[in-house]
């Protein structure tokens, strides 16, 4: 699925699971980002490298790795 940060994944549920197992969520960004939320439009600052909209629930993750590049932001699912 990964391969150090070589790899890619093929879904935003991917990396979140990834951050998961590895216990990476709650770890923060190297610059916190805004977030314009795909369920829902809301803007939204994404701290960590798991962060959650609050006002739908969708849940978004980055690895380590591809911290520092927004465009590595990837949706996992409405409370996922």
């Amino acid at each position: 699925m990964h391969d150090g940060c070589a790899g890619s994944f093929e879904s935003g549920a991917q990396v979140v699971n990834k951050l998961r197992m590895m216990g990476f969520s709650g770890y923060a960004l190297p610059v916190s980002t805004e977030i314009n939320c795909e369920g829902c439009q809301t803007v939204f600052v994404m701290e960590t490298l798991e962060a959650k909209c609050s006002n739908c629930g969708m849940v978004y993750g980055v690895t380590p790795c591809h911290a520092t590049d927004t465009s590595s932001i990837q949706a996992a699912g409405i409370d996922y």
